[in-house]
């Protein structure tokens, strides 16, 4: 009996790759409801970040990160690395916002906000303006090389490296003085870190909006994945209704629907031409969706022209489309206990950030010994102890403090001019001598050694705790 090998043959194989090859998305224009909130959100958004910038405040940059300094002005607020509470206290606001505007309505975030989706949008209006709308593009594509071409094609990537590289400016410009980066810029004086970020930060925009684009969401971006753990029956999606839709089928205008036995919709794949991330919502909710609803708009356009009620692909919930929900209990069932609990705690927090930096305190203290400095006695009867205190004024107007401590009988603070004046948001340490008067003792001079070894003893030795009172006058 003889054994027939097990041959594998690339007939009898379908190679299968860990990575699919990307095919290049010519997304449509469409017009719409939505399509105006995506351009309101983009023009808010880089008015935003454009514009924070170059504002000024009290005389300096209203909004600058100074990591050098250590300083982070937010307007009229000064933070320091002490205050990294208020850092947290951000993100776990932002956090929680993401999770209750998802549990209400899925990606509001993605589909209007979102950083990639806002610059992608840039980059395809400037795209559309230079080389055309949809067709028009796959027709350049398609062309043979040509003089017009190169034209066209270098034209648009100048536009859009100009767009980056002023982003990266910009993002810069939160952590140096935007206008005096500016005058470093022209004149070819940057430092090297500086010219890198620009850069880095401009060739990540450029690349990420221009070319990469819906692969950012669908393979680098982690929230497509783990959105649907806080997605419930009753979270708006852009979905299609497959019982109103169905069976599906080219027509003309004057076709009896009903007659000819189709649903509403006629498979004109406007929905798909349109869609910037290349899916058809009518295969149901997928991960690649980032609710832009960019659909929406497109297939009611088509309603509207066969004369067909809107809302064949719009935003609903998978128990209202079962169950047969009017808008009304649809939206009344947004306040469950998903949401409530996300508002609740969201605005706890909020709530304690906002009373916290209400009554926030305009000064900061920390004291460090001099170990250099060993205790010592600096006249008969009298010890002597020097610290570094660091004062640091968090307010943005000029204050004058003083300095005191207790703690030990007969303590005083020497050597220190009083009150000391600090400018707004500046931090200085001050070289602090306290002396200990021995109780029993009062200030001698040097023939008083016999009575002083009477009294020396009085103060235990060892370690002796102190504090000090820094007020502001």
């Amino acid at each position: 009996m003889g054994i027939t090998p097990i041959r594998s043959t690339l007939e009898q194989e379908q190679e299968q790759e860990i990575y699919e090859v990307r095919k290049k998305i010519y997304p449509r224009a469409v017009h719409g409801w939505f399509a105006g909130w995506r351009v309101f959100f983009v023009i808010l958004t880089q008015v935003i970040f454009y514009g924070l910038p170059w504002l000024q405040w009290n005389g300096r940059q209203a909004v600058l990160f100074d990591l050098a300094s250590r300083k982070f002005y937010i307007f009229g607020l000064v933070f320091w690395p002490q205050d990294f509470i208020y850092l947290t206290a951000f993100l776990l606001i932002a956090a929680l916002s993401l999770f209750l505007f998802t549990a209400v309505a899925g990606r509001l975030w993605c589909g209007y906000a979102c950083p990639q989706t806002v610059y992608t949008e840039i980059f395809m209006w400037i795209e559309r303006k230079i080389e055309g709308d949809r067709l028009a593009r796959i027709r350049l594509d398609a062309a043979p090389f040509s003089l017009e071409k190169l034209v066209v094609k270098a034209l648009k990537h100048t536009a859009w490296f100009a767009v980056a590289l002023w982003t990266g400016y910009t993002f810069v410009g939160y952590f140096a003085p935007i206008q005096d980066l500016g005058i470093r810029a022209i004149t070819w004086q940057l430092g090297s870190w500086e010219l890198f970020w620009i850069l880095f930060y401009g060739f990540a925009t450029y690349g990420n909006a221009g070319w990469m684009r819906e692969q950012v969401c669908k393979y680098m971006c982690p929230y497509a994945r783990f959105q649907s753990v806080m997605f419930d029956r009753d979270t708006l999606t852009i979905t299609y209704d497959y019982k109103r839709g169905e069976p599906r089928g080219p027509r003309s205008k004057k076709t009896d629907r009903h007659a000819a036995g189709l649903g509403d919709c006629i498979d004109c794949q406007i929905c798909v031409q349109v869609c910037p991330v290349g899916i058809d919502i009518r295969k149901g909710l997928q991960y690649e969706c980032i609710g832009c609803a960019a659909c929406v708009d497109g297939c009611n356009q088509v309603m509207d022209k066969m004369g067909y009620p809107p809302g064949l692909i719009r935003y609903t919930t998978e128990n209202a489309l079962a169950r047969g929900y009017d808008t009304k209990a649809m939206w009344r069932r947004v306040f469950r206990p998903r949401t409530l609990i996300y508002g609740a705690v969201l605005l706890a927090i909020a709530g304690a950030a906002v009373g916290s930096l209400a009554m926030r305190n305009p000064l900061k203290v920390d004291v460090i010994r001099d170990r250099g400095s060993l205790a010592r006695e600096a006249a008969p009867g009298v010890i002597e102890n020097v610290y570094r205190v660091q004062l640091m004024n968090t307010d943005e107007k000029p204050r004058q403090f003083t300095i005191a401590a207790a703690g030990l009988p007969g303590l005083k603070v020497v050597g220190v001019e009083q009150p000391i004046a600090l400018d707004a948001a500046e931090t200085r340490p001050i070289a602090v001598r306290l002396q200990a008067v021995l109780e029993g003792q009062t200030e001698r001079g040097a023939n008083d050694k016999q009575e002083h070894d009477q009294h020396h003893d009085e103060l235990a030795p060892g370690t002796h705790k102190i504090e000090f009172i820094v007020q502001a006058i």
